[in-house]
Parts: structure tokens; sequence; C-alpha cells
């Protein structure tokens, strides 16, 4: 839906629909194209053409879309609509809290700036005394050039557990939840966490909870974290860091311009191997450093991770409520009762 006072174009690959206000309730209609009644007709009808698949203008004008009394499609696009924005608001901050702890990671571990504030006899921004006691004051020569002083030049592989995934027999895969959840690449990555699509029976190469999860091959470098135990093929990297998960996952996150050097390699698209990863340069802080960032930025990854689950379960709730109010299968009064249960 455009949001109200946004002026947009639209492509040659999208149909706008203007809903009459005195008939059909926008949002309202907004679930109901959702809904899988009217998504089975449109795929019903669905066409190919030469390059892509599309649907007609006669198809999309001769959909049945359910249309309950203009009151009740208020009542309804409330209700769903209501879960969404809850849902929008967690995923905005999620974002936020992400950006936060990102900016800290550069700001420590690759801008050095607290360690450049010290050299220059200013006192560190945005941290108590204690913290900026843990820096050093003066830079020294690496192998990867000017460091902090008493931290250490090093590879991806000397301070991260790197398995590269494998992928099993393509019969011992399944929708049905059998096995273990399993990421053959970034096809299922989210903006943290993987939504489960696929199991497999017999996984040859695992990675656990909180494992950074790194795809390897086209595109190289996308980053996400393991919800649950899980089953990675040869698209995927687990990546572990004992020390500090949260450490490991914004260091993928900052390899990322390392990574997209490998967009261009191979026969046919861009991969990276176990040797190529694990000789990644990376910049190994001292240990007191890395247990005060870790302290910071675990807990805006637990708040991350809490917010994931609640989005989780709302979506899980707007979805079974959608398809049951749009055909009617559903009073308004329990739907509303499932809204005020819904999590805050």
């Amino acid at each position: 839906m455009v949001p109200p006072g946004l002026e947009c174009c639209v492509g040659q690959r999208q149909v706008l629909l203007r809903p009459n206000p005195k008939v059909v309730d926008g949002r309202f209609l907004l679930f109901a194209l959702q809904s899988p009644q009217v998504q089975h007709e449109i795929g019903w009808n669905e066409g190919t053409g030469s390059t892509v698949s599309n649907v007609r203008i006669p198809v999309l004008e001769a959909l049945r879309v359910p249309t309950p009394s203009l009151e009740t499609q208020q009542e309804i696009g409330a209700i769903l609509g209501a879960l969404d924005d809850r849902i929008d608001l967690l995923r905005q901050t999620n974002t936020t809290l992400e950006s936060i702890a990102q900016a800290l990671f550069k700001s420590w571990f690759i801008d050095f700036d607290p360690v450049r504030a010290k050299a220059e006899g200013r006192e560190p921004e945005s941290m108590d005394a204690a913290t900026a006691a843990l820096f050093p004051a003066e830079f020294e020569e690496s192998a990867l050039g000017l460091i902090p002083k008493g931290w250490h030049a090093s590879q991806a592989g000397e301070i991260f557990r790197v398995t590269m995934g494998q992928s099993p027999p393509g019969d011992t895969y399944n929708e049905e939840g059998e096995g273990l959840p399993f990421y053959q690449g970034r096809t299922d990555f989210g903006f943290r966490f993987p939504a489960v699509r696929v199991y497999c029976t017999a996984p040859t190469r695992l990675a656990e909870a909180g494992d950074v999860l790194v795809s390897v091959r086209a595109p190289v470098g996308d980053v996400n974290v393991a919800l649950e135990s899980c089953a990675v093929g040869r698209g995927v990297a687990a990546v572990r860091f004992d020390g500090s998960p949260s450490f490991a996952f914004y260091a993928m996150k900052a390899l990322r311009d390392r990574f997209i050097e490998y967009e261009s390699q191979g026969t046919v698209f861009g991969a990276i191997n176990k040797s190529q990863f694990e000789a990644l340069p990376c910049v190994f802080p001292a240990p007191s450093i890395l247990a005060a960032f870790s302290a910071t930025a675990r807990a805006l990854d637990e708040r991350i991770r809490t917010n994931e689950l609640q989005v989780r379960s709302l979506t899980e709730l707007r979805d079974s409520l959608l398809p049951r109010l749009v055909s009617d299968k559903l009073r308004l009064p329990e739907a509303s009762e499932h809204l005020e249960e819904a999590p805050t």
C-alpha cells in the first residue's frame, strides 16, 4: 500500500489498484489480495511470457475478492493492520539496535576512534573513564598497517572457527519439518535470522544456535545468525567464536568489502573457499576491550532476538487470522480477543 503523502511512479511490471472508498476499504483490499484464496486464483491464472511469468489486466479485473460490508471491511483492516503496525515497529527497532552496535564496532575496531583520541591527548567520546582506560594511547606497525598497541594483526581462521557447508543428497530434503532446518544458501536469510523453509534428515555439516551464517556462493558475504541447530549446505559457512558471538557477527558484517572481492571470482558465479575465508585479515583487540564490547553488544543482540521471536509470533497470528477473517469464517469479536492477547 502506498503510504499517505508519498508520490511514486508505477513500473511496467506493476499495476495500481485504486479502491473506491465508498465501496472498498483500502487496507482490507490489501489483506484480501494477500489471502490464500485470492493468491490461489492469481496463481491459477498466471500466464507465461517470453522471459517472465505474468498476470494480464483482464485477469486482475475479474478476481473474485470478498467484499463484506464497508464497516466490516474497515474493522478487519483495523485488526490485521494493528498486527502489521506492531510487526513494523519491532522491525524498525531491530534496525536501530543493530545500527548502534555496528557503529560501536566500527568506531572501536575499524576506525580505532578511542585510541586516536588518546593519542591526540583527548578523552574518547561517549564512554566512561573506566572503559576509556582500557584502550592504549598509541599505535604500532603491523602486517595490516598501524593498529592499536598490544592488539594483534591476524586472520579470520586464527580467531574464528569456520565450518564450510556441504550439501546432503537431495532426497533427504523435505518441507514437512523432519530433521534439522537446512540452509543451502542465503535464499532464506532475513534481517538477522533465516526463515525455516526446508529441512534435512541426513545433515553433513552443522551450525549451532548463535553461530554466524555467511553466504559463500553468489552472493558472497551476506550474514545471518542461526536461531537453532541447523544444517548448512555448500552455499553457507558457519562461523563461531566462543568468546563472543556478538563480536563474530559484527566482525563478519565488517568484512563485507573483503567478501565482495570474491563476487567476480569463480567460473560461473562468485564464491569463496575455506582457505580464502580463513585468510581474510582481522585485527584482534585486547581481551579487556573485547569483553567491554561484548557486554554492550550482547545486550543489544538479546533484545533483537527477543523482538524477532515476537515478530514471528505476531506474523503467525496475522497469517492465521487473515484467511479466516477475509472468508468470514471468524467472527470479529473473536479476532479482537486474539489481538488483545497478542504480545505487545
